[in-house]
């Protein structure tokens, strides 16, 4: 009798673990790839997509001289193009290379400044990786660092100023599908006097997109 009361005991232990296990498998199928298309855990983002964003409407792109400061340049339009290099299952990291970033439409109210002439970014491509519930890094390729020079119109002529910065983090939203950069410090590299001596980049992105599919979906970080 105790003989087959331990077996059934062992029994339902085993039971128990399979199904446990088939549980757990279930969830980690459900969380799907770490960067999906239509919904969290939907359709991956396969490699060799491209990804897009631009700010939305009523948005502006902001470098300003001081953290959270309101001098400095602002950027009515700007966009982002980057191509996924790796997306593996969730929980991960998943990678991408920026190919371009831009920015126009600019003003500034620096003090000496009358406008600006163009804001270039360098040294691309960027690489990027993107964690699971957490943050996307971007930091320098092989071209260099991460690198802007801005060309600024002044009371003493073109100020040609260039700013580095080690790494940038943004923050991902799957509420919006978007990407918010705050006060990303730059520091001057080059240039003369007159160019501040810092730059603290702001902008939020999106949504983001999968241009490389019908009608481009949003794009999600799980």
């Amino acid at each position: 009798m105790r003989k087959h009361a331990l077996l059934a005991a062992v029994g339902l232990a085993v039971t128990a673990a399979l199904a446990a296990t088939t549980q757990a498998g279930a969830a980690g199928s459900a969380a799907g790839n770490v960067l999906t298309t239509g919904s969290a855990g939907g359709t991956a983002v396969a490699v060799g997509d491209v990804l897009s964003a631009s700010l939305p409407t009523g948005t502006k792109a902001r470098i300003a001289t001081t953290q959270g400061g309101s001098t400095g340049i602002t950027c009515n339009t700007s966009a982002f193009t980057a191509t996924a290099t790796g997306n593996p299952a969730a929980p991960g990291t998943a990678t991408e290379t920026v190919t371009a970033h831009t920015l126009s439409s600019c003003t500034t109210n620096i003090v000496g400044a009358t406008g600006v002439q163009s804001i270039t970014v360098n040294n691309l491509p960027f690489s990027t990786a993107v964690v699971s519930g957490g943050s996307l890094t971007v930091t320098a390729g092989a071209a260099g660092p991460i690198q802007t020079t801005l060309k600024i119109n002044s009371i003493l002529g073109v100020m040609t100023c260039v700013y580095r910065a080690s790494s940038l983090t943004a923050t991902p939203s799957n509420t919006d599908n978007s990407l918010t950069f705050t006060d990303q410090l730059f520091t001057k590299a080059s240039g003369p006097g007159t160019c501040p001596a810092n730059g603290y980049f702001s902008a939020k992105y999106g949504p983001v997109l999968d241009t490389s599919q019908a009608g481009s979906p949003a794009v999600f970080v799980n």
